[in-house]
């Protein structure tokens, strides 16, 4: 019992480095070079709307009001990501759904398809992780007038938004570019925490954060952190049956699978898992970047977490996805001292239904069915 304890104890809890997660979500746009256009005043991104495919999009961004100062001003600049009429329907959205919304839910999400710059695809990396850059979507106007929700493009294994894939790139107005869309991209609504704390099948994860909350200052407190909305970051959130199965190990048994949830969490808030040995393992299981499963790596590849602030000083965790087709089939994260890896349960069906890709204000989550072990 001891010897597994102390193989997993973290005593290398200097966290200054993972702190560097809380970049702001209202900082200066990045400048890049603009996609070319032509110089006039037609076509405008909202003739481009004229399309015979996006008539559900355009009479959403009618009904916003946007238009006359947005799309329709040959002197600005966006990129607008334009759902299909067939995204938009498998996507819930008719026109008569469309029409019957509140503009205070479909005003946030209209604003979340445009961003205010243009932005070809070859601007785009193809990198890890997934490109960050505002929507002109405000989520929170008392916070700041600034603030801008971010959305996460790639052109890594293909064209995305998000985890959602581009149909068609690049058609170009005077005004910008427009990218088609297989599905709408929804903004999120709720922080990460929110998931965590309130799915019964996270618990425990719940659990082990908080214990090691214990041993935080107000900077490392993980609670906190996956409340603030300036946090951008992904969590790998061991299931229920993850947690028992290394409690099982660690009591040689004595507390088997299955168990209360009671003796579960008593045994995290004993003295077997102290504070700072939690804090460790729920930081290892937190990347201070967003990352959609369509943006990893093909090819199994360390990244650094919460609780190694590089690599190769520290292994991190290593990341692999599988695709069938244009979609991931399969991926998977592995700790350090885990002997297999742990999978990632794929079903990016929306917060809270899914287990993969899922989307928050401050990060993204994936179920996996293994605890990351770091030593």
């Amino acid at each position: 019992m001891k010897y597994i304890t102390n193989r997993i104890k973290i005593h290398f809890l200097l966290i200054a480095s993972a702190m560097v997660i809380l970049s702001s979500c209202n900082k200066d746009l990045q400048q890049y070079p603009a996609a070319p256009v032509t110089q006039g005043t037609t076509p405008t991104l909202a003739n481009l709307l004229d399309g015979p495919d996006l008539t559900i999009f355009k009479a959403a961004v009618l009904r916003t009001g946007i238009m006359p100062s947005t799309l329709a001003v040959p002197s600005l600049r966006f990129t607008v990501f334009a759902p299909t009429d067939a995204a938009m329907t498998a996507s819930g959205l008719s026109l008569g759904v469309v029409n019957a919304l509140p503009l205070t839910t479909l005003t946030p999400l209209i604003q979340y398809h445009i961003m205010p710059q243009t932005i070809a695809t070859s601007n785009i990396p193809n990198t890890f992780p997934n490109f960050s850059y505002p929507s002109i979507f405000n989520p929170a106007p008392p916070l700041s007038s600034l603030l801008r929700l971010n959305t996460f493009p790639s052109t890594r294994n293909g064209n995305w938004v998000n985890n959602i894939p581009m149909t068609a790139t690049n058609i170009t107005a005077v005004n910008g570019v427009m990218h088609k869309m297989a599905l709408v991209t929804a903004p999120p609504s709720r922080y990460a925490w929110d998931r965590i704390n309130t799915d019964a099948d996270l618990s425990l994860f719940k659990a082990i954060i908080q214990r090691g909350d214990q041993a935080s200052t107000p900077a490392t407190n993980l609670q906190g952190i996956l409340l603030n909305i300036g946090a951008n970051l992904t969590v790998f959130a061991p299931s229920n049956l993850a947690i028992q199965q290394l409690i099982a190990g660690l009591t040689g048994g004595a507390i088997p699978p299955g168990s209360p949830e009671a003796v579960y969490i008593a045994f995290i808030n004993s003295a077997n898992i102290p504070p700072q040995l939690a804090q460790g393992i729920a930081f290892y299981h937190v990347m201070a970047v967003r990352a959609f499963t369509n943006n990893l790596p093909t090819t199994a590849t360390s990244y650094p977490t919460l609780l190694n602030g590089a690599v190769p000083t520290h292994p991190g965790v290593s990341l692999v996805c599988t695709f069938t087709g244009p979609v991931v089939s399969a991926a998977s994260v592995k700790g350090a001292a885990n002997a297999t890896a742990s999978i990632i349960a794929i079903n990016p069906t929306p917060d809270p239904g899914g287990t993969s890709d899922q989307h928050f204000l401050n990060a993204s989550l994936h179920k996996i069915n293994q605890v990351l072990l770091p030593q």
